[in-house]
């Protein structure tokens, strides 16, 4: 009979998100883009810059590019870059000021006035692609001498297009990372990551793993850059449909926290599943409509168990006065100064009694 009982739910779950019902409403289809960054081909081609065969975008570890750019000297380091601006700028594994430069000649570059404010002086662009809906990474803080490094993951309606979005500030991705380093403090940076093909609305797209499965992938990869360039393995905030990417990447992703806030499900029963060695953190806001979606899974929508059931075994964070969906960084929350705490290294508990 319970088993009855839970797949009469999900089949509710299922009509609710093909027909619209419960709060769901219709989303278009995306690609998701994959594969090398933009240029690659080019990159692949080229045999006259080094007199030696470049890293393959596409199969080479970031490890591995770490190893090829350390090899080099400056004067082949600056030719590269300025013979290939978009796949110095994101290649994972590259050094980050060059990536950084980098990505300042690509957006320079473009012509889209959508990225004029990505190209603004003093901004740390650490990814810009432009392809599709475009991707964008930004570091608030100084990442190269920081002692704790975070990286927010955002979910749906996020690319470079909306990235310096003025509406709902705390709640878009550079908002988010902002407001969390300068609670969190010195010697922390922080990471805004609009790195995969986000869902559009809250439709089929959002209620299944399809996109955040790409997502996964790139978000490993993007950390795996960071720790191979010496730097600190991050603590992970996603947020919303991002906590679907993180929860399918948790095996693999180099990691010390995961902190879901908003969380449809991370497609896992028990933090167990997740497979991580990272501490594992949850928050939901009593207001967040989050909470109407069913926490389930069935032919393939819905993303599981609400990850602040303490049934499913995640750290509670507190966050009763983060006011919505998209209220988790604002100043002054519980939420925040939870967050600020855990990106130091220390507890939730710390960031309540501060």
């Amino acid at each position: 009979m319970r088993r009855y009982a839970r797949t009469l739910v999900a089949l509710a779950l299922t009509t609710s998100v093909v027909t619209g019902a419960a709060g769901w409403v219709s989303g278009d289809a995306q690609q998701a883009l994959t594969g090398p960054p933009p240029g690659s081909a080019r990159w692949e081609a080229d045999r006259s810059s080094l007199g030696t065969e470049l890293p393959d975008p596409d199969t080479s570890k970031p490890s591995e590019v770490a190893s090829f750019f350390k090899g080099l000297d400056n004067r082949q380091r600056q030719l590269l870059l300025l013979r290939h601006p978009s796949v110095v700028g994101n290649l994972d594994g590259v050094p980050l000021e060059l990536r950084y430069r980098a990505n300042a000649l690509a957006l320079s570059a473009a012509e889209d006035p959508r990225y004029r404010s990505l190209a603004a002086p003093g901004r740390q662009i650490l990814a810009f692609d432009p392809r599709g809906r475009g991707q964008v990474a930004e570091v608030f803080g100084d990442l190269r001498t920081a002692r704790r490094v975070s990286v927010v993951v955002p979910g749906s309606d996020n690319d470079a297009g909306t990235f310096d979005r003025r509406t709902t500030a705390h709640g878009a991705p550079p908002g988010m990372a902002r407001t969390l380093q300068r609670e969190a403090g010195p010697g922390t940076a922080v990471i805004a990551w609009t790195g995969y093909t986000t869902p559009v609305g809250v439709g089929v797209d959002a209620a299944t793993g399809r996109l955040a499965e790409a997502g996964a992938e790139r978000l490993t990869r993007f950390a795996e850059g960071l720790t191979a360039d010496g730097l600190p393995e991050p603590a992970v905030f996603c947020h919303s449909y991002g906590s679907v990417v993180c929860g399918l990447a948790a095996h693999r992703l180099p990691a010390t926290d995961l902190v879901v806030l908003g969380s449809p499900g991370m497609r896992a029963d028990h933090v167990d599943a997740l497979r991580t060695r990272a501490r594992v953190w949850a928050a939901k806001d009593p207001t967040d409509w989050i909470d109407d979606v069913p926490s389930v899974r069935f032919a393939g929508l819905g993303h599981g168990a609400d990850p602040t059931d303490p049934a499913f075994g995640a750290r509670h964070v507190p966050a009763d006065d983060a006011r919505g969906h998209s209220g988790y960084f604002a100043p002054g929350t519980d939420s925040l100064r939870a967050f600020a705490a855990i990106a130091r290294g220390g507890t939730a508990r710390e960031g309540a009694t501060r």
